[in-house]
């Protein structure tokens, strides 16, 4: 029988994540599968490889293939992260939850054990998720080119000056405004900072791509749903001297000097979410915003309950110091 391996990536800044790591290589061996450990992962956490002595340590993930799965233990940011390393080698990716909303987690920190025996016995599926592709063009130069599973976000440098931008959907110009940056973000994403800059939250099976303009100094300047065939063009204008930066799912900074252009549209490739239920995204909207559904009186309304509102703070806010 072909050995398993599983891939194990966790927030090595923070001393839970290191402590569910341990549990999961440990617990991986204890049934049999062989947990993977990147080289730069395990030279910061020493303590990983004493919890699991037959793990496979490798310098490229390519080294380890064929690997079944991912587990990743921290919040969204560390997901994203993750999303970054297996990109190009169709792993799927489970997520467990150490940070707040984790809306890319599939498990909570206490159903640890259980998530493991799920991974051993393979009862999960994988679904794709759409992705951005993204390029950054001065003059006729392609400068930087990228990929993002939640977003794309064209910001200000400079929190005093506001940038100018024109905005073009499939080689057609559709408006031009200053405003403080643009959101580009999947049906993933728009739980993310899409949301929390006013964009609409759009169901996973949705194909779509949102732009949402952050603090728009225009009368239209709304959320735009648009077509995952299309191709979105932002470019800052000349006639403004705001510089603005380009971030890719809070993993990168790329300084956009005026007039740079960025065209974003569908990646190619998807990236594979791991699922091991298969809960409505209606109830894990509401489970992880904590929303009121007092009154509900549809086929489950025995499990009504009223839920707290969480506060708008809470929403956005990212222990691990990124956007997710």
């Amino acid at each position: 029988m072909a050995e398993r391996r599983v891939l194990v990536r966790a927030h090595l800044g923070r001393p839970d994540a290191l402590r569910a790591a341990c549990e999961t290589l440990a617990q991986l061996e204890r049934e049999g599968l062989r947990p993977v450990r990147l080289r730069s992962d395990a030279a910061e956490a020493p303590d990983l490889l004493a919890s699991a002595p037959g793990a496979l340590v490798v310098s490229e993930l390519s080294e380890a293939m064929p690997v079944e799965i991912c587990m990743v233990l921290g919040g969204d940011g560390s997901i994203l992260r993750a999303a970054d390393v297996v990109r190009g080698f169709d792993i799927p990716l489970l997520g467990v939850n150490l940070g707040h909303v984790g809306f890319l987690a599939e498990s909570e920190r206490a159903d640890l054990a259980a998530t493991v025996r799920t991974v051993a016995d393979r009862e999960y599926t994988a679904e794709d998720r759409m992705a951005l592709e993204i390029a950054v063009y001065e003059g006729e130069r392609a400068v930087h080119r990228s990929w993002a599973l939640n977003e794309a976000a064209i910001e200000k440098e400079n929190r005093a000056r506001m940038i100018e931008v024109v905005v073009g959907v499939d080689g057609r110009p559709v408006s031009s405004f200053g405003c403080d940056g643009i959101c580009v973000s999947t049906p993933t994403g728009s739980t993310a900072y899409s949301f929390s800059a006013g964009g609409p939250v759009v169901w996973p099976e949705v194909e779509a791509m949102v732009m949402t303009p952050i603090a728009a100094h225009a009368l239209f300047a709304r959320p735009l749903v648009i077509s995952p065939h299309s191709k979105i063009v932002i470019q800052l204008l000349q006639r403004t001297e705001a510089r603005g930066v380009l971030w890719s799912d809070g993993r990168e900074e790329v300084d956009l000097p005026p007039g740079a252009r960025v065209e974003i549209q569908r990646a190619e490739q998807p990236v594979r979410i791991a699922r091991t239920s298969r809960t409505p995204f209606s109830e894990r909207l509401v489970r992880k915003f904590h929303l009121p559904t007092q009154g509900w009186r549809g086929p489950d309304d025995e499990t009504a309950s009223v839920h707290v509102s969480t506060s708008a703070h809470s929403l956005i806010e990212h222990p691990e110091g990124e956007r997710a």
